[in-house]
């Protein structure tokens, strides 16, 4: 691969979205300069290392690669002095960690929830509509600002009070594209256009509030994206006159590629960087993803088979924890997605049990706090991070020097995966009900009690093609093939829209739209997310036959090292 370090562009940016109220404030001339600026220096390392992803996948799919710890950074692993930036102004304590998307209403909850810090998810928990995006930007900026109240449609309106958490924004991945923003007729990177857009509305006005920019950097894959991000970092601050080692960001680690790299990713962003988190419903669908072509062994069991315990999942936990101390860094645990039901205690005080559980598990690994999706789950979290914590803000001097995670260790599963017909079925159904609700524009859904984002779908459709692939034989002896999983979708679709009723049957035949292509095809696409968005959520879908180049647009940087007949 060949980095491309500088390419500029005389074009300006390209307003191609629809015009809303307020929408001025966010897509100023100065605002869209500077994520001008921003694209033209690193739109082509982008695409080069986007490019370099896909290569890597197919030598690991053909059984060319073999995932292992570099042999090339060992230095950065061994050297024992170097550690991150101390945690930023805000960022001290985080034994409770808010997520949630920047919708009006979601923002004043998330204040009002008493976590210490709220993450505002413009990824996975948003559908990315032209107005979901600048939409959040505008909330974001009031709700910084102390502007934000919210009234619904009966009248009750709803403000913030007491004291809010601190705020850090996810944007979304690198393999993402805005396109109602282009320069040139390319559309431009998701990942820069909302970090761009916050970062050029907002950093001055946290530094003002005794905060600063923060950011969760979602679904990296190897060290030379955070690489990436730092010197767009580096480079953002230069343009607004900002001290270098302002912004800080905490890198998910939710593929596993990445999970070889942590030590080194936190080397790259270390002057900016604020830990690690344990993503750990994508670092599922990564580890399925990624070993789909190869063979049986690399099969899981049902999605609800799948927990902390199987070891490659403890493997990736421990050393997670294990390389955030030891380098003075932050480890925050993985998301619990459970949404109270009023209507039943009994099993809302069950599953608060089971949360608990698994924060007094991370709570003990050494984890400095932990994620919940909704505000009722606030208290639980906290209260196991209290005792854990006692009068200190974090464990980072909770050394793990014992933790051995060998190569093994993290790509070690459970031998002969358990598959019934009702997991077959809900990789099936919750993927429909989430896909209605994403192409409609809602990206974080309650679905059996519990908060869905897009890793459940990607989740559950790697696994049905995988299954596919392989003949997977469920419990009863019956092997899986392409036509039951058709068969099922169809069927699942019509009680589904039998069962929902009339206005639930165009957004279900949506969802079995996206869910076969991404399911049912001889190509495994690395992403639901890219065709569904160019397929329904822009305001002018792009329809007939898609290829995969059709979805690499915003690839297309003059210059850049990407051959166009990658996979």
């Amino acid at each position: 691969m060949t980095t491309t370090t500088h390419r500029g562009t005389n074009g300006a940016v390209q307003i191609r979205g629809s015009e809303h109220p307020r929408f001025d404030e966010v897509l100023t001339a100065e605002a869209l300069d500077f994520v001008r600026k921003l694209d033209g220096a690193f739109a082509g390392r982008r695409a080069e290392l986007l490019q370099a992803r896909r290569v890597r996948q197919h030598q690991i799919s053909a059984g060319r690669e073999q995932l292992d710890f570099l042999p090339e950074t060992r230095s950065v692993r061994e050297h024992k002095s170097w550690r991150v930036a101390e945690p930023a102004p805000g960022l001290e304590d985080r034994r409770c960690e808010m997520t949630g998307p920047a919708s009006r209403k979601l923002t004043v909850n998330a204040l009002n929830s008493g976590a210490r810090v709220w993450m505002a998810d413009l990824e996975d928990a948003t559908a990315p509509t032209w107005f979901n995006v600048i939409d959040g930007q505008l909330n974001l900026a009031d709700a910084i600002r102390g502007q934000i109240d919210f009234t619904d449609d009966k009248g009750k309106r709803y403000a913030v009070e007491g004291q809010t958490p601190t705020i850090v924004l996810r944007p979304r991945g690198w393999h993402l594209c805005e396109k109602h923003l282009s320069v040139d007729g390319r559309p431009l990177p998701a990942s820069l256009v909302d970090f761009g857009l916050y970062f050029f509305h907002n950093a001055k006005e946290l530094l003002a509030r005794g905060a600063g920019p923060y950011f969760y950097l979602p679904k990296l894959e190897s060290h030379l994206e955070a690489r990436l991000w730092n010197d767009v970092f580096v480079m953002a601050q230069d343009l607004l006159g900002i001290p270098q080692g302002t912004i800080r960001a905490t890198v998910l680690i939710e593929t596993v590629s990445a999970a070889f790299e942590m030590e080194e990713i936190l080397y790259e962003l270390r002057d900016h960087s604020s830990g690690l988190n344990a993503g750990r419903w994508d670092y599922i669908f990564s580890y399925i993803r990624t070993f789909a072509h190869r063979g049986p062994g690399f099969v899981l069991p049902e999605r609800s088979a799948v927990t902390m315990s199987s070891p490659f999942m403890r493997a990736y936990t421990e050393l997670l924890v294990k390389t955030c101390h030891k380098r003075g860094a932050h480890a925050i645990g993985g998301m619990a997605a459970f949404v109270p039901d009023r209507t039943d205690e009994a099993a809302t005080a069950a599953a608060l049990e089971k949360i608990r559980a698994d924060k007094e598990r991370e709570a003990g690994d050494g984890f400095d706090g932990s994620w919940v999706a909704h505000p009722a789950l606030v208290p639980t979290c906290t209260d196991v991070f209290d005792d854990a914590l006692g009068l200190r803000s974090d464990q980072r001097d909770h050394q793990r020097d014992e933790v051995e995670v060998t190569a093994s260790d993290l790509l070690t599963i459970d031998a002969d995966p358990v598959v019934t017909e009702a997991g077959l079925r809900t990789n099936i159904t919750v993927p429909l009900r989430y896909l209605a609700a994403w192409t409609g524009g809602a990206g974080a859904v309650a679905i059996d009690n519990l908060m869905e984002d897009a890793a459940t779908v990607e989740i559950s459709r790697a696994q049905l093609w995988q299954w596919i692939r392989n003949a997977t034989t469920l419990d009863d002896g019956r092997a899986i093939t392409r036509q039951m999983v058709s068969d099922l979708i169809e069927e699942e679709s019509g009680r589904l829209a039998a069962e929902l009723g009339g206005d639930a049957v165009e957004p279900l035949a949506r969802a079995r739209e996206v869910l076969a292509y991404v399911s049912l095809g001889e190509y495994l696409p690395g992403f639901f997310t890219n065709y569904a968005y160019v397929r329904y959520l822009i305001d002018k879908p792009m329809t007939g036959p898609l290829d995969k180049e059709d979805l690499r647009m915003s690839e297309r940087v003059p210059g850049a090292d990407v051959e166009e007949d990658a996979a």
